[in-house]
């Protein structure tokens, strides 16, 4: 998993208007990365509107919500709860493999592939400032604004 000292692992992906993002680009800014599995279930739903919520909140931190899901699924999750930030499509979890989310999990004793649930602050200079493994999406928000220093 990436961990907090550490370089933050490259983010190159589309997001949920079809358009490249290379994360890279918000140099200077802190960029909160959150993993989760499947926009529009109820626990993604609710860390994805818990964020928007704070967004008045974080001054020019950048939040960025990434799943497997595909560009067109992301626009209405958007859409849908006028999220006004950027997801984006990591249909083939290669973002999620270098962060170290993809993982082994298990669910009425079926074993399977997927997302941990995890949230990154990633500081101006592109170091992981933050790691949150196994975040719950309640948390999230609760969790940046501690870490932003905001009460």
């Amino acid at each position: 998993m990436a961990t907090e000292g550490s370089p933050a692992p490259s983010i190159v992906l589309s997001d949920q208007h079809g358009e490249t993002v290379d994360v890279t680009g918000l140099r200077g800014r802190k960029v909160l990365v959150y993993f989760y599995p499947k926009a529009d279930t109820p626990g993604c739903t609710t860390q994805s509107c818990g964020l928007r919520d704070v967004t008045d909140r974080i001054g020019d931190t950048v939040i960025i919500g990434i799943s497997p899901d595909k560009p067109a699924r992301l626009a209405k999750f958007d859409e849908k709860y006028s999220l006004g930030f950027t997801l984006l499509a990591d249909v083939d979890h290669a973002v999620a493999e270098s962060f170290g989310v993809w993982v082994e999990k298990s669910m009425y004793g079926k074993r399977y592939m997927g997302i941990q649930r995890s949230a990154f602050l990633i500081d101006a200079d592109g170091t992981v400032e933050r790691a949150w493994p196994k975040i719950s999406p309640k948390d999230t928000p609760t969790e940046l604004l501690k870490a932003l220093g905001i009460d």
